[in-house]
């Protein structure tokens, strides 16, 4: 794992862009969250379960992600806790 939270290609390498290895998939891959960003993310969440503009770019400032990685990240964190209720 990088410890950036980029996702990996194959070869272990980070990968530059958002298409699979090969230059014709258009999916990302998914991204691997160290444990430090997994707790950073989760005490945000406990805080806040909605991000606006600002948040959001200020935490992927502070934790070297995307913006979309932030977004799709709460997004998911609110399905999980809604399918636990």
């Amino acid at each position: 794992s990088s410890g950036a939270g980029q996702p990996l290609s194959e070869e272990g390498r980070e990968s530059s862009g958002p298409e699979e290895p090969g230059g014709r998939g258009g999916r990302r891959l998914r991204t691997a969250f160290s444990a430090e960003q997994i707790s950073t993310l989760e005490s945000s969440f406990q805080r806040q379960q909605y991000l606006g503009a600002a948040e959001r770019r200020e935490l992927a400032g502070r934790m070297r992600l995307s913006e979309v990685q932030i977004k799709t990240w709460f997004q998911n964190r609110r399905m999980k806790l809604k399918r636990q209720l």
